[in-house]
């Protein structure tokens, strides 16, 4: 899987001209160490030139590096405004969804309508289905907080009893149905149901970790 990133990373290039080296001054600026010269109107016509010329490689250089700087810039917010399939992971065993879950339906519900997108609901549980009483009410209580976001339609997968870790699984549906984002409370995090570690190391795609 491709590396997970909860922000996407902007590479920042460096120059590769070598560095000049200028005396150590406490009071002299950068100016008076490079164009320190006797006055005189010869050496004053010498010193123009050199500014100009100093002043258009200057011009020069910071054109090069501004460049790559936006497209990076510009990819990076790309990647927060593409949006066409989020995933939504239930990990929480609350039928009627705990607080963290609910809060994670509402803001992949807004971001979904606001993007156009499509969800998809990931229910992750170690345990197989004959032994989830209330496994039915808590796929009701999905279905109702998403049509309260204004969602009727929205794929449905569930894994149970599988034996893999909730954030392997996550991963791996995400990475199977090239998805765009993966919404999460940190409820999940906390409650040890999602390892944060594992999702930056494997996610292939940005996540948004909701604060309670």
């Amino acid at each position: 899987m491709a590396f997970a990133h909860y922000l996407p990373a902007i590479s920042v290039e460096t120059s590769r001209h070598p560095k000049a080296s200028f005396p150590a001054s406490s009071s002299s600026s950068f100016s008076e160490c490079l164009f320190s010269v006797p006055f005189s109107s010869a050496s004053l016509r010498s010193r123009d030139r050199q500014v100009s010329l100093f002043t258009r490689f200057s011009r020069m250089g910071h054109k090069a590096k501004a460049q790559p700087q936006e497209a990076d810039l510009s990819s990076a917010a790309d990647a927060f405004t593409g949006f066409k399939h989020l995933l939504l992971p239930i990990t929480d065993r609350n039928p009627y969804l705990s607080e963290g879950t609910r809060q994670a339906v509402a803001t992949t519900a807004s971001l979904a309508k606001k993007y156009g997108a499509d969800i998809t609901v990931v229910v992750i549980d170690e345990r197989q289905k004959e032994s989830l009483p209330e496994h039915e009410t808590q796929l009701s209580s999905v279905r109702w907080h998403l049509s309260e976001g204004g969602f009727q339609e929205f794929r449905l997968l569930e894994r149970l009893g599988e034996g893999s870790k909730p954030t392997a699984i996550i991963g791996e549906v995400a990475d199977d149905l090239n998805l765009d984002l993966v919404v999460i409370s940190m409820e999940a995090i906390h409650s040890k149901h999602v390892d944060a570690n594992l999702l930056a190391e494997f996610m292939p795609c940005p996540v948004i970790l909701l604060p309670l």
